[in-house]
């Protein structure tokens, strides 16, 4: 059943009192509204078709009611406008940001404590994957007899040093001609096409190393694996500033949540080519998180996606004001490792 007009005016009026003051909301709070003019008894009865339709819940100390799941998807998907950020909330993040960043790790950990400050909820982010990353150089270091650091970076700002066995006949001068053969033949393709060109081409032009390139072919096709991406979080203590975990077995289950990397990636992974998601109590895969809300955003090189990142707070969360800031992170996000690649 759609709701009509009046029914939707009411109930986000219940959701837009309820998450600023987490109090049950009574038909007398909405009638002193300027732009409802309906008397208290005329609300209260659409409040309780409302309750009836599954909209508000009523907690039993409470004559007032609060939203519900389905209230808070009606909201996200129909009801809620697009939020503007004020110039003091957009000089607060800046403030963030005013040390320079020369590495995409960094960028990361900052732009989580300071997603974590701005918006007092848990923050995360996604570091940039591999995957979608284009080798930009291939070193191959000798560290010892027998051993070389294959040292692979990408366009993102990313690197990895892998330490692997080098045959005899390969000495520091073959290293080197290898380095900048390789480097000049895989430059700016994507990791997963250098890896298949490995094997194919290449194998064929350097037969007498074949087992080298093997080991080098290993190291590219390890590195875009999902588990080689870092995850920064910060500010899980935030969710405890909210009344709805002051009850402690809440709490414990929030942060045993926390403890899952696997699952915070999860999301994560799952938000990088979306806009945005918004997955709201039940709706969540650990029922830990039945009484969270996470909102995600994707952050771009250009367009291609490179990771995401994301807040969790109550069900009882401002979306509009939260969606508005994850939004300008993210592309502040994706103008400084833009502008960190083009310094490169």
């Amino acid at each position: 059943m759609e709701l009509d007009a009046r029914k939707l005016k009411i109930l986000q009026a219940i959701i837009d009192d309820y998450i600023l003051t987490a109090a049950p909301v009574g038909s007398r709070t909405i009638s002193k509204r300027s732009d409802i003019n309906l008397s208290s008894a005329t609300i209260r009865n659409e409040m309780s078709d409302l309750e009836e339709l599954g909209f508000l819940d009523q907690p039993h100390t409470s004559a007032g009611r609060i939203p519900s799941e389905k209230a808070y998807r009606l909201y996200v998907n129909s009801i809620m406008r697009h939020a503007h950020l004020t110039n003091d909330e957009i000089s607060h993040i800046k403030s963030h940001f005013t040390k320079r960043l020369d590495e995409v790790e960094a960028v990361m950990k900052q732009t989580a404590y300071a997603l974590s400050d701005v918006t007092r909820y848990t923050s995360m982010v996604l570091a940039p994957g591999f995957s979608s990353a284009r080798l930009k150089h291939l070193q191959l270091v000798p560290v010892a007899e027998g051993k070389a650091l294959a040292v692979i970076v990408t366009d993102a700002g990313l690197f990895k040093d892998t330490l692997i066995r080098i045959p005899d006949n390969i000495g520091p001068a073959e290293l080197e001609q290898l380095s900048r053969v390789l480097t000049m033949r895989l430059k700016n393709r994507r990791l997963d096409e250098a890896g298949k060109l490995m094997t194919t081409d290449l194998m064929g032009d350097f037969r007498e190393h074949r087992i080298f390139l093997n080991a080098i072919t290993d190291v590219l096709t390890k590195s875009i694996k999902p588990s080689e991406r870092s995850l920064e979080l910060s500010g899980a203590t935030n969710i405890l500033n909210y009344p709805e975990y002051s009850d402690m077995d809440k709490a414990k289950g929030f942060f045993t949540a926390l403890e899952s990397r696997d699952l915070l990636y999860r999301m994560l992974a799952n938000a990088v080519k979306m806009e945005f998601t918004i997955t709201i109590g039940s709706e969540n895969e650990d029922v830990n998180m039945r009484d969270c809300s996470v909102v995600t955003v994707s952050y771009k090189l250009g367009d291609e996606p490179l990771g995401s990142l994301g807040v969790i707070g109550p069900t009882r969360m401002n979306y509009a004001k939260t969606l508005a800031i994850l939004n300008y992170f993210g592309k502040s996000i994706s103008e400084i490792i833009t502008d960190l690649i083009e310094e490169d």
